[in-house]
């Protein structure tokens, strides 16, 4: 009998191990990035978002949980792009998790391989306000990056575990092939609205507006972080009027008073439309981000005749 027991024993701790050891504790920065992990990774890795997809992302409150959750950390994906520097970098350096430090097999910055747009090519200053000397980081709004995110992270998943590669790549095929289909599906609404001019109040959807053809005029932002003054604010409205622009986009973690004084004074519809995964409570994941947005434009440019 106990001869029966102790193999059976061996091969129990074994499986139990190689569960233990296949299962990655991936920690993203936002939602976005943590929707794709979680179809990459099914159910051999957990997968947490840092920021909600309601907060700003480039100014999220680094909370002492967030050191807790980094030290358990396998894998940290960020955005990149500088898009978290105001808050990640204390954070991963005081969780003192050598796995997931910049430059470390755990640390995988996604914008790698993603198109990014509006790259400077002067000098960058303070006044220019809060832009990114690496390229506009709101990258995963044109779905064509999230397939190259979901492989930068399937391929990471892959490295750290290759016996379960196989499970990463199939996921990876699956997840691709799903909003590829999707894709065309957007594409096709947005296509008879295309070159629909619209005002954003933030500089969130530059990917968004070329892969679904709308064309953003104008900020309400003066330049990238910097409130809105009035006489900036009276300018924009004389320029909506001129181009006869009738939509404006706030993203939800912005206050609405000066967004709808526009909207008044200009016949605008103000719509919120959020940039991330959890910016509003129907947007659970990926593929309802671009379900949302895109149904929220579509019933909006028919009302107003949008041009």
């Amino acid at each position: 009998m106990k001869r029966m027991v102790l193999p059976l024993l061996i091969a129990v701790v074994a499986a139990l191990s190689a569960r233990a050891q296949g299962k990655l504790n991936v920690i993203t920065t936002t939602e976005d990035l943590a929707s794709i992990a979680r179809e990459v990774g099914g159910d051999r890795a957990t997968v947490e978002a840092l920021a909600k997809g309601y907060q700003d992302p480039h100014f999220v409150e680094a909370k002492p949980s967030f050191i807790l959750k980094l030290q358990r950390a396998d894998v940290l994906v960020v955005v990149g792009r500088e898009l978290e520097i105001g808050w990640l970098p204390p954070l991963v350096q005081q969780s003192r998790n050598s796995k997931i430090q910049p430059g470390s097999d755990g640390y995988l910055d996604a914008s790698l391989n993603a198109q990014i747009l509006e790259i400077p090519t002067g000098q960058v200053t303070r006044a220019m306000g809060d832009v990114h000397p690496l390229g506009n980081p709101h990258y995963w709004m044109d779905p064509e990056n999230g397939k190259r995110v979901g492989k930068e992270i399937a391929d990471k998943l892959s490295e750290l575990r290759p016996n379960d590669k196989p499970f990463y790549q199939q996921k990876l095929a699956d997840f691709t092939s799903r909003l590829d289909a999707a894709e065309k599906r957007w594409l096709a609404m947005m296509a008879p609205y295309k070159g629909t001019k619209v005002v954003t109040y933030h500089n969130s959807f530059p990917n968004f507006a070329e892969r679904f053809g709308l064309n953003v005029i104008g900020f309400i932002e003066p330049r990238p972080g910097i409130p809105p003054t009035p006489q900036h604010t009276l300018d924009l409205i004389n320029e909506m009027k001129r181009q006869h622009v009738t939509l404006v986009l706030v993203e939800p973690y912005f206050d609405l008073k000066t967004p709808m004084s526009i909207g008044r004074e200009t016949g605008a519809q103000v719509l919120v439309m959020p940039p991330s995964v959890g910016g509003v409570k129907e947007v659970t994941d990926y593929f309802k981000l671009f379900d949302y947005d895109i149904n929220l434009l579509v019933d909006a440019i028919k009302k107003s005749g949008a041009k």
